[in-house]
C-alpha cells in the first residue's frame, strides 16, 4: 500500500493529496480548516452525519468497491439525519469496509477522501473554495503527467545511448587501451551530442551550473530528450559509416535544429487548439 503524498496551495491553504492503490485522495482535514481552523475534525464529522452525504458515499462505494458491506451501510442510512446520529470516518470505514475514506496516522496524518468525495465535501464547505481546489488539483495532475513523460523520454535516451556507446566501442576505441583513456573517448563522443544539441560540453555546463546536481541531460526538456534520443541513433549510424567526428558534429547540429523546430511547432499547434 505505497503512498505518494504531494500538496497544493488553495487560497493560501496547503491541501495535501495522496495516491494509494491507483486512486487519488485529498485531505478532508485540510479542507475543513476553511470552516473551522481549530477543530477541523468536527467539521468532517458534521458533514458525515448528513443523510445526503451518506447516500452519496454509499453510492460511490457500490460503484467502486466490490468489498463494500451493504449490511453495514443500511443502519447508518436509516439513522442519518436524525438529531442523535453521529458518524466518524473510522466508524464509516469499519462498518462498511469503505475505501473512499482513509484515516491516515503519522507524519501526513488526517482524514483523506477519494477526490470525487473530497470535491463534494469542499463544495459543502465553500463553493468558491471547491472551484479553486479543482483547478489546482487539475494543475497538479497535469504536472505529474509531464514528469512521467519526461522520465520515460529520459529512460529512452539512456537505452539509445547504449546503442551509441556500442558503435563507439566497435569502431573508435582501440582494442588495447586502458580504461581511463577509454572513458575519455566515450566522454568526447558524448560531448559531440551535447554540443550539437545544447551548444556546450558537459564540463562547460558543470562550470556554469556549480549548484546543480546531475548533468546537462537531467535538465533537458521533453522535446530535447526526444531529439537527443534520435541523435544518438543517428550518430551510431554515422560512426559505423566511418564519418569523421567534425562532419558528424555538423550533421547532428543540423538535425537538432530541424527536429527541435518541428517539435516546438507541433507543441504550439496543440496549445492553440
Amino acid at each position: 500500500m505505497a503512498k505518494k503524498v504531494a500538496s497544493i496551495e488553495v487560497k493560501d491553504t496547503l491541501i495535501r493529496t495522496m495516491q494509494q492503490n491507483g486512486m487519488d485522495y485529498v485531505c478532508l482535514t485540510d479542507i475543513a480548516r476553511q470552516k473551522n481552523a481549530e477543530e477541523p475534525k468536527d467539521v468532517v464529522k458534521n458533514w458525515l452525519r448528513l443523510k445526503n452525504t451518506i447516500e452519496y458515499m454509499g453510492l460511490w462505494e457500490k460503484l467502486n468497491n466490490p468489498q463494500f458491506k451493504g449490511v453495514g451501510f443500511d443502519p447508518l442510512w436509516e439513522e442519518a439525519g436524525t438529531n442523535a446520529f453521529t458518524l466518524s470516518p473510522t466508524k464509516w470505514i469499519e462498518s462498511t469496509n469503505a475505501i473512499g475514506i482513509l484515516c491516515v496516522q503519522g507524519r501526513n496524518g488526517g482524514t483523506y477522501a477519494q477526490r470525487d468525495i473530497a470535491f463534494k465535501f469542499a463544495n459543502w464547505v465553500s463553493v468558491e473554495f471547491e472551484l479553486y481546489l479543482v483547478k489546482e488539483f487539475q494543475r497538479l495532475k497535469e504536472d505529474e503527467q509531464k514528469q512521467i513523460g519526461w522520465s520515460a523520454k529520459r529512460e529512452l535516451s539512456k537505452i539509445n545511448y547504449r546503442i551509441h556507446t556500442d558503435a563507439i566501442k566497435q569502431n573508435i576505441v582501440p582494442e588495447e587501451i586502458d580504461d581511463y583513456h577509454k572513458s575519455l573517448i566515450y566522454a568526447e563522443e558524448a560531448d559531440v551530442l551535447n554540443v550539437a544539441m545544447f551548444g556546450i560540453t558537459a564540463k562547460e555546463w558543470r562550470e556554469a551550473n556549480p549548484d546543480k546536481k546531475g548533468n546537462i541531460r537531467d535538465y533537458a526538456t521533453i522535446n530535447e530528450l526526444i531529439c537527443l534520443s534520435n541523435m544518438e541513433n543517428l550518430n551510431a549510424v554515422f560512426i559505423n559509416d566511418g564519418i569523421s567526428q567534425s562532419e558528424r558534429l555538423v550533421k547532428l547540429n543540423q538535425v537538432a535544429i530541424q527536429q527541435m523546430r518541428v517539435l516546438e511547432e507541433s507543441e504550439n499547434r496543440r496549445l492553440l487548439k
